[in-house]
């Protein structure tokens, strides 16, 4: 399939490793104190470990997996409130499929449409407005998640909502940004990183500007990268030479989807519907300065947080599982006590073993035995 076996070729990946792996010498790192390298997009971390990416590379090269998963960094809180709303007797709720098994407090959305209520999955935000034209006596919500990924086709739909004079939709915002994320990391003290593999999806909508802040401040090296294993493979390269040539630079591996100025389109819908919130929780990294987003004023009517007075409450998450500590990359998924044991894709406790892009899900899908094997050996990712 075009674009998709020239991205996957043996030879032209065997020609990379090598290469890395000649980089990697000259850097004088060891498996001991390797080179700390964040992938920041869960969709990245599925990649490594569906093609093997980690073990084909040299032992002092470490892939540190990122908050990059929407679904993962939900906080309690948020998804109570969501519960709630679901569980409104004049409500109902849409969402997508990713969101219904992650456990809240008390129930997930799974559990809460098993006991009555009417949640219904849907594949496109503007699949909740055709509900809505249909229960005019009801109140329509959708469960708005995801980084600027997913928040222009949200804004759309408020927009459309507008235009056809829907008002029993309403949006409930948890959009969240992504560089502001990378800088809570970067100031984190028990994290020490070298270099990020930035993400491919967000970058075709914001572009490259916004992450120079990562280098110009933070002086850490990024290239946006791909997701077949030719695209992560180049992108370890390019940040192994700008880390030898004493480089810290903004780079697009991903020329073919990601243009300089991200897509003006999608940017000018955003803004129309959103703004930035002062601050915003993330499970693992707390609150966060400018990092997510809200409704405008203007189109107040179509956010649910107002229509419905939800209580913005913290939650603490559950004292078993460590989801907080994997977002953050301070440890890896089979140094959580519970995974794979308690915590399975069939028995979530956290979100990052039921999210379809979370790093236990990738780990116990495709990487399970060899890295329960690793769990004895001294954790190397903490400082």
């Amino acid at each position: 399939m075009k674009y998709v076996t020239e991205f996957r070729d043996p030879q032209k990946a065997k020609a990379l490793l090598e290469e890395i792996k000649r980089l990697s010498e000259l850097l004088e790192k060891t498996p001991e104190e390797p080179l700390k390298l964040m992938e920041i997009c869960g969709g990245h971390t599925h990649s490594i470990f569906k093609y093997g990416i980690e073990e084909a590379l040299p032992a002092s090269i470490e892939l540190i997996h990122g908050p990059g998963c929407p679904v993962c960094v939900m906080p309690r809180g948020r998804l109570d409130a969501a519960i709630a709303l679901a569980e409104h007797p004049n409500v109902i709720f849409t969402t997508f499929g990713d969101a219904m098994r992650v456990p809240g407090s008390k129930k997930s959305l799974l559990q809460a449409k098993a006991e009555g209520a009417d949640i219904r999955t849907i594949y496109s935000p503007l699949d909740a407005l055709p509900i809505a034209k249909d229960n005019p006596d009801k109140e329509v919500v959708f469960f708005g998640i995801g980084f600027e990924t997913t928040a222009p086709s949200t804004a759309l739909t408020v927009l459309q909502a507008e235009a056809e004079g829907i008002h029993n939709f309403s949006l409930f915002c948890n959009h969240v940004l992504v560089v502001p994320a990378l800088e809570a990391l970067l100031v984190n003290p028990d994290l020490k990183l070298d270099g990020f593999i930035g993400p491919g999806h967000v970058s075709t909508i914001i572009g490259i500007e916004p992450y120079q802040i990562i280098a110009e401040k933070y002086h850490k090296p990024l290239v946006i990268s791909g997701f077949e294993p030719l695209d992560i493979l180049q992108s370890i390269w390019m940040l192994l030479k700008q880390i030898i040539e004493g480089r810290c630079e903004v780079e697009n591996q991903y020329t073919r989807l990601v243009k300089e100025g991200g897509n003006s389109i999608a940017l000018e819908t955003m803004g129309k519907v959103f703004e930035v919130r002062d601050k915003f929780e993330w499970r693992g990294l707390g609150e966060i300065t400018e990092s997510g987003l809200k409704i405008k004023e203007e189109y107040a009517y179509f956010d649910a947080e107002v229509k419905f007075c939800v209580p913005n409450l913290k939650v603490a998450d559950s004292a078993a599982c460590q989801c907080g500590e994997i977002l953050k990359g301070v440890l890896k998924p089979w140094e959580c006590k519970v995974f794979g044991t308690a915590c399975t894709p069939e028995t979530p406790i956290g979100t990052c073993m039921v999210s379809s892009e979370g790093a236990c899900a990738a780990y116990y899908k495709y990487g399970r035995l060899s890295t329960l094997a690793k769990a004895a050996k001294p954790n190397k990712v903490s400082a």
